[in-house]
């Protein structure tokens, strides 16, 4: 399978850097163009509907590699995911393609979120049913509408954070690429056909459209591409939940850190500053590196280290679960990455650009034994 996982990772490449070009042309003839304003970075037209290119070249991979996948390689609850990924998929990167031409209303695009993941929930079976809590005892299982309301709000949540980042060349593309990346280790551990077989193409089509948006970008992959690249690390994330002896539940969590984080951070700094949550500003994770003077390149591999970080965090995690210390790891884990995440926000003030409350106490934790030397 990993023979099939290469030749499907560079055809998805090659046709991602065919088609990328062909979708540019279409995106200036139909006007899907991203016009600047004070909240952007860049300072003149760009092209949208990269996502388009990127779907195109998962899509006709995944066309082109299922007949050479042998037979009984996938189970019929693969099939169904698969399946899920192509018909949400395609829902929402026709809203994201839309909205990318005509601003759609926010308020319709969350309906048409949620559409998209009721036909995965109730059109293909594929949901969360089972959480591995740690310190819990076992698998705790989920009633059924539990379950698919927390199906839906994971799928709706994850697809939007995505959505959130893409600020920067690059940016979303790249931190999306470095979590499917980290779905396709942890495939292989767990010898996940689908999996493999999906990131591996999603990850060459990413790949093949980084060429022409890293920094200076050629064309935006737009909410076309976010929204699906968001729909796609969602489900496929989902698989964590499913797979009792390797994963647990932390570990979808760590796979979406960056985006999960800033999501996060930018519903707080909202509220505090009582603004609705879904209003734009100009204080996530990105803004505010620039801000402390980073180059547009540079801000972008800083938050590409920290998503390989949290990657890394995430396949650590998976390995461990199963062993006499994995809930104490898991413990560990979870308190030193909220130690280190209100460290980093408070450092860059991405939720308050004055109050610092974790800094300043270990800055008096620091004086305090110097007092007592002069003494």
């Amino acid at each position: 399978m990993l023979g099939i996982a290469l030749i499907s990772f560079i055809a998805a490449m090659a046709l991602a850097l065919v088609l990328t070009p062909l979708v540019k042309k279409l995106a200036y003839r139909v006007g899907a163009i991203d016009v600047p304003n004070h909240r952007k970075v860049h300072t003149r037209m760009m092209p949208r509907l990269g996502g388009v290119g990127i779907y195109a070249a998962f899509t006709i991979g995944l066309l082109c590699m299922m007949p050479f996948v042998p037979e009984g390689y996938l189970s019929a609850y693969d099939r169904n995911l698969i399946s899920a990924l192509l018909v949400g998929g395609t829902l929402i990167v026709l809203l994201g393609a839309f909205d990318d031409k005509y601003d759609l209303n926010a308020k319709l695009k969350l309906l048409v979120q949620i559409g998209a993941a009721c036909i995965v929930v109730f059109g293909f079976g594929v949901k969360i049913d089972l959480l591995n809590i740690p310190f819990g005892s076992a698998m705790q299982p989920l009633g059924e509408w539990v379950s698919v309301a927390v199906t839906i709000v994971w799928i709706v949540g994850v697809t939007n954070a995505i959505n959130l980042i893409d600020g920067l060349d690059g940016l979303a593309a790249g931190v999306s690429g470095i979590a499917i990346a980290t779905i396709l280790v942890m495939g292989i551990i767990m010898s996940n056909e689908a999996v493999i077989l999906l990131a591996a193409l999603l990850l060459g089509s990413i790949g093949g459209f980084l060429f022409f948006n890293f920094h200076p970008a050629k064309i935006f992959m737009g909410d076309s591409g976010a929204l699906f690249l968001g729909f796609a690390l969602a489900t496929l994330s989902m698989l964590g939940f499913k797979q009792i002896t390797v994963v647990s539940f932390v570990t979808p969590l760590l796979i979406i850190g960056v985006p999960l984080s800033d999501t996060f951070f930018a519903i707080v700094r909202r509220w505090k500053k009582g603004k609705p949550i879904f209003e734009a500003d100009k204080g996530h994770l990105h803004h505010c590196l620039q801000q402390l003077g980073f180059s547009h390149r540079k801000t972008v591999l800083i938050i590409y280290a920290i998503a390989a970080f949290f990657g890394t965090c995430a396949v650590i995690q998976s390995a461990v679960t199963n062993t006499g210390l994995g809930n104490w790891i898991t413990f560990i884990v979870i308190c030193a990455l909220v130690f280190l995440l209100q460290i980093g926000a408070e450092l860059i003030g991405i939720v308050d650009k004055t109050r610092r409350p974790v800094l300043d106490f270990l800055a008096r934790l620091r004086m305090k034994p110097q007092t007592h030397s002069r003494k």
